[in-house]
């Protein structure tokens, strides 16, 4: 009988991070890389010493009071815990990790892509060209929106955030954002810091969202928010679904309030929005922030770092609870 650790890991990470989780844990695989309902992410309680999800997995005060004695860690496959409610883990006693840092860059090209493609009608060119619609020019074709030296207001001014930040600032952008407490100015870079809403979205040529869905940021950009942008601003989501109000959305786009958006997470994933699908000034992409090879094993060996520090009978770098 192999004294190793046993562990879960309920989707299909990369190869990599499962050969290595092989190497030090009995490892149980979800070979279909399937959704997992909460009925049988609590019977995998009852078998492992360790769950290794991502926010496809969803541990709410239902499901945590009912997991088995046997777990004794979450390695969260992801930076985002709202799939986690944290004072029931640890009222269970199970410790809590996620992976900061490593999905940074990954996220911010998506941001920067979904800004690009929204302001610059992407979407809508490629079906043309794929359908072969494409039968005519004039000056007026096509028009968009220039992003080099336009505001933008970056809500959130995390690890994420930040990133965003510079990479905007190769458009030569003038970034402001909004954030609960304001940076030390070396992490600053001369953005400009905004300690409410209500003084940030006025100025903003472009919004982009960096914050996590929590009870406060839920539906946080709604038709109050939507109301204080400038006519023509562009909406940018690559942080999660909740945080906006998709009616309200809509009815910007509809008014025309919103010239554009760029979505990459929605209120229902998987599948999104399909009213969305109707608008062709809406540039949309499947949740795919941090999906690139090296992200993916950065991600997971963050993961299994977290899972080695906790059974070594260390504190995991990213301990939430």
């Amino acid at each position: 009988m192999s004294d190793k650790p046993t562990v879960w890991i309920s989707r299909k990470l990369s190869d990599n991070t499962i050969t290595r989780a092989k190497q030090h844990y009995n490892v149980i695989l979800n070979s279909d890389d399937t959704l997992s309902s909460a009925q049988q992410i609590i019977e995998m309680s009852n078998k492992v010493d360790a769950i290794v999800p991502c926010h496809s997995e969803i541990f709410n005060a239902e499901v945590a009071k009912q997991l088995g004695s046997q777990l004794k860690i979450i390695a969260n496959h992801s930076v985002g815990v709202d799939h986690c409610d944290l004072p029931a883990l640890k009222e269970r006693g199970i410790t809590v990790t996620n992976t900061p840092d490593v999905l940074s860059d990954a996220t911010a090209e998506i941001a920067m892509l979904l800004l690009l493609g929204a302001a610059r009608r992407a979407a809508e060119g490629d079906q043309m060209v794929r359908n072969q619609q494409w039968d005519s020019w004039s000056p007026s074709f096509m028009v968009g929106h220039q992003v080099t030296g336009k505001t933008l207001a970056i809500v959130g001014m995390g690890r994420v955030g930040q990133v965003m930040a510079r990479r905007a600032r190769g458009f030569d952008m003038d970034v402001h954002y909004y954030n609960r407490n304001r940076l030390p100015a070396e992490l600053e870079q001369g953005a400009q810091f905004h300690s409410t809403l209500e003084s940030l979205l006025p100025m903003a040529s472009f919004v982009s969202l960096h914050c996590p869905a929590t009870p406060e940021t839920t539906n946080l950009i709604n038709s109050d928010t939507l109301s204080l942008l400038p006519d023509k601003a562009i909406l940018i989501n690559t942080a999660r679904g909740a945080l906006i109000d998709e009616d309200a959305l809509i009815a910007a786009l509809e008014s025309g309030k919103l010239a554009a958006a760029g979505l990459d997470c929605f209120k229902t994933e998987p599948g999104g929005n399909p009213d969305l699908s109707a608008f062709n000034n809406v540039f949309m992409l499947p949740h795919i922030g941090s999906a690139t090879f090296e992200t993916r094993d950065a991600m997971g060996f963050r993961a299994l770092d977290n899972l080695d520090a906790f059974f070594a009978g260390k504190e995991p770098h990213d301990k939430l609870v």
